[in-house]
């Protein structure tokens, strides 16, 4: 007689530690070159910060994510190499975990970027790791006051009109200067839109 086995748990993404992947954030200096920090002062372009949350099904900051993103700088160019970078002072990559901010957010420092063609508005590409997923999630960050080339933007006309505004930033006036502010839900009535890549 065959005796039936139960199903094992599924496995979650693990271990997770944040402070490996972001450790200038931690404190600790392992030569990491992923940072928060995507321009330099001498970086051409208008400085912003964008800055977020990641929040859970019931709207909770979520406290161990971790969010890359990848743009291009103010011209709509890529950097194509670490001496690049250098001289024009612009990575164009950075790496940001939500354990260390009090209040749960990411913050990037960067240059708003330019768009890199026909039928491309200017965006920030994100990724999501955190804790329980068994795959990163991706996203796009654009701007709200790019109207006339989000409304030409082949990636944003083929989301849904109802669910374009959940990849929206909104820009905001600081004495430290403008910040986007963009909120990654990853559950709920207003969801983030996903792509899949």
């Amino acid at each position: 007689m065959s005796q039936r086995l139960p199903q094992t748990p599924s496995q979650t993404v693990g271990p997770y530690f944040a402070y490996g992947l972001t450790p200038r954030q931690y404190g600790y200096d392992h030569g990491s070159a992923y940072t928060s920090v995507l321009a330099e002062s001498h970086a051409e372009g208008e400085h912003i910060r964008i800055v977020g949350q990641v929040l859970d099904g019931e709207g909770q900051p979520i406290s161990d994510a971790m969010i890359e993103i990848a743009q291009l700088d103010a011209s709509g160019r890529e950097v194509t190499s670490a001496e690049e970078a250098r001289e024009r002072g612009f990575t164009g990559f950075g790496r940001c975990g939500t354990g260390t901010d009090p209040q749960l957010r990411f913050c990037f420092h960067t240059v708003k970027p330019g768009a890199g063609g026909t039928g491309d508005a200017p965006h920030v590409e994100v990724i999501v790791f955190m804790r329980g997923m068994l795959s990163h999630a991706f996203t796009r960050i654009y701007f709200e006051d790019e109207a006339a080339a989000n409304a030409e933007d082949r990636v944003l006309a083929s989301v849904p009109a109802n669910r374009r505004s959940t990849l929206i930033a909104r820009r905001e006036h600081t004495p430290a200067g403008p910040v986007y502010r963009f909120d990654i839900r990853m559950q709920g009535p207003q969801e983030t839109v996903f792509f899949d890549l």
